[in-house]
C-alpha cells in the first residue's frame, strides 16, 4: 500500500455514512396512501372546525340578542318614569297637586317612608 491508498481511505472513513432508512423526504411507496388519510383527516378537522365556528357564532348572536332586549325593556321603563315626572311636573307648575304625591315622593326616594 502507498501513500495515496491511505490517504484515499482515510477519506472515504472520514465521510459520515448514510443508512438508507433515513434519508428525508417522501417515500415513493406510501404516497398515495398516506395522502388520501391525511387529507379525510385534514377534511374532517375543518369541518369539525366550520361545525365550531357556527356554534360559538350562534351562541354570540343568542347572547347580544338577550343583551339588545334587556336594555330595550330597560329604556321602556325609563321613558314611562320620565313620562309619569313630566306629567307630575305639569301639573304642580298648573298648580294641581295630586292626591298621591306623599306616594310618589316616597316612591322617587325625594321622602324617607317613616
Amino acid at each position: 500500500m502507498d501513500y495515496e491508498d491511505i490517504v484515499n481511505t482515510e477519506e472515504v472513513s472520514a465521510q459520515p455514512e448514510r443508512k438508507e432508512t433515513g434519508k428525508r423526504g417522501r417515500k415513493p411507496g406510501r404516497k398515495a396512501s398516506t395522502e388520501k388519510i391525511d387529507m379525510k383527516a385534514k377534511l374532517e378537522r375543518s369541518r369539525q372546525s366550520a361545525r365550531e365556528c357556527r356554534a360559538r357564532k350562534k351562541l354570540r348572536y343568542q347572547y347580544l340578542e338577550e343583551l339588545v332586549s334587556d336594555r330595550e325593556k330597560a329604556v321602556l321603563t325609563l321613558r314611562n318614569e320620565l313620562e309619569r315626572y313630566r306629567q307630575l311636573a305639569l301639573d304642580l307648575d298648573a298648580g294641581r297637586v295630586p292626591d298621591n304625591l306623599q306616594a310618589i315622593l316616597e316612591e322617587m326616594g325625594a321622602v324617607k317612608h317613616e
